[in-house]
């Protein structure tokens, strides 16, 4: 598994799932920071030539540093919720394909907290590359349960206890007022088509993000941020209560 970007390659040092890392030469700037951590963390470091680096990432926009990392553990469901700090809040993703806005989804997660996310297995945009840059190292830390059938891991999210939540442009409620201090799973769909019927079904209620201007809906990746920042919202004010 290959991971490419001066962030991401530093956040999976830290995380201690790096095999080995490759630099071009000559070294610049933050690359650097990369090197000497590896170094000192006894991770063997390559040095390679810029065009090696370019074929390796496919083209990606590589700053000059990528990784070859250990495949990270996959969490069943079960274990996902298991494993919360506290209340559990997940993210569901059916059928997310755009590495792009599951990089930033997985930032997002990270950056409040979330206990994990579940993701499809097929159909699905890949945790290494572009996801991994996009998600700046986030992809490091976050706990994730791959899942062959996103409808059945709804239902057994709800037999955990766990209230589920979709994202739809046409639920009937305001995503403000779900009460997310609840255990709770953000259930987001693919770009464009949003939830397929068979998940929209399985979930406990439908919510929806007010629109008032011209376009019908936001980027998926903005649309998570937007609820997960209320949910975190929310047991902020439940704990201060």
């Amino acid at each position: 598994m290959l991971m490419y970007g001066i962030n991401p390659v530093l956040e999976a040092l830290r995380a201690g799932r790096v095999r080995v890392v490759r630099v071009a030469t000559p070294v610049r700037d933050r690359v650097r920071e990369v090197r000497d951590l590896a170094a000192s963390l006894g991770v063997p470091v390559e040095a390679v030539s810029p065009i090696d680096l370019d074929r390796a990432t496919r083209g990606g926009v590589h700053q000059g540093v990528a990784a070859d990392i250990h495949q990270a553990r996959d969490f069943s469901v079960p274990e996902l919720i298991a494993a919360a700090s506290g209340t559990p809040l997940v993210v569901v993703l059916d059928g997310i394909e755009d590495p792009h806005n599951l990089g930033a989804i997985l930032r997002t997660v990270d950056a409040v907290g979330a206990d994990g996310v579940v993701r499809q297995t097929r159909h699905a945009a890949r945790l290494d590359g572009a996801a991994a840059k996009a998600s700046a190292g986030a992809v490091a830390h976050v706990k994730v349960a791959s899942v062959v059938n996103i409808a059945r891991a709804v239902g057994e999210l709800k037999d955990a206890g766990v209230w589920t939540i979709g994202l739809d442009a046409e639920g009937p409620e305001s995503y403000d007022q779900i009460d997310f201090t609840m255990p709770s799973a953000l259930v987001l769909g693919a770009e464009g088509q949003g939830l397929r019927r068979l998940v929209r079904e399985s979930c406990d209620r439908l919510a929806s993000i007010p629109m008032r201007g011209h376009v019908a809906s936001l980027n998926v990746s903005v649309a998570a941020a937007v609820v997960l920042y209320e949910a975190l919202r929310q047991r902020a004010a439940a704990g201060r209560r």
